[in-house]
């Protein structure tokens, strides 16, 4: 069963667009070899700086936790924009922790990011925004479609309904889709390995 934990009263930040967005934050991190959600960068932890990035313009993130998931929301607990979305079957991979969250969403459209991407910038949300129509936008290319994705409301059925299709991907351009083509590095850049976590503390200025 999938569980909402309730969010204490916090500090609210200034959103721009009325959407939720999906950040599935429920891995064991494997490739990494260690938990990498919480790794520090630059004063906070990678997954502080992916939700940030993502408040700036978004309304609400709906945060997927499984592995450690009372860590993740105790360090979020303060802040009501950001609502803890358990799933107890994110063994079975990410696509079950975004339809985990989709069940959550309320709002029109949403976007779907991940947890080891901090350095997405709200400029990218923006485009993504303003390119909206009732399928998916992706920022990159049909080869490689990066992250953030904007999602319309639309399509929730669809994606709960196949849940035999292991790739996410796969489900949403079985509809329409477009896609930006934006030569910005940090929508491909995620902290998936020991070598991108060394990237991010030591190459900043090569990722945005």
């Amino acid at each position: 069963m999938l569980t909402e934990i309730p969010r204490k009263a916090g500090v609210e930040q200034n959103s721009k667009i009325e959407a939720d967005c999906i950040i599935p934050a429920a891995g064991l991190s494997t490739r990494m070899g260690e938990w990498k959600l919480k790794l520090p960068y630059q004063g906070k932890t990678i997954v502080e700086h992916s939700v940030d990035n993502a408040l700036k313009v978004c309304s609400r993130v709906l945060l997927v936790t499984g592995h450690r998931g009372d860590e993740l929301a105790e360090l979020f607990a303060e802040n009501s924009r950001v609502c803890i979305v358990n799933n107890p079957l994110y063994g079975q991979g990410m696509v079950s922790s975004v339809r985990a969250g989709v069940q959550h969403v309320s709002t029109d459209y949403f976007f779907i990011s991940h947890a080891d991407m901090p350095c997405i910038e709200a400029e990218v949300y923006m485009q993504l925004w303003q390119a909206r129509f009732k399928g998916s936008v992706f920022p990159g290319n049909e080869e490689k479609g990066g992250h953030p994705v904007l999602v319309s409301a639309l399509l929730k059925e669809s994606i709960l309904r196949d849940v035999e299709v292991k790739s996410f991907k796969r489900i949403l351009t079985r509809f329409s889709c477009n896609y930006l083509g934006l030569l910005n590095p940090s929508i491909h850049f995620d902290v998936d390995t020991a070598e991108g976590y060394g990237e991010l503390v030591e190459g900043l200025n090569t990722i945005r």
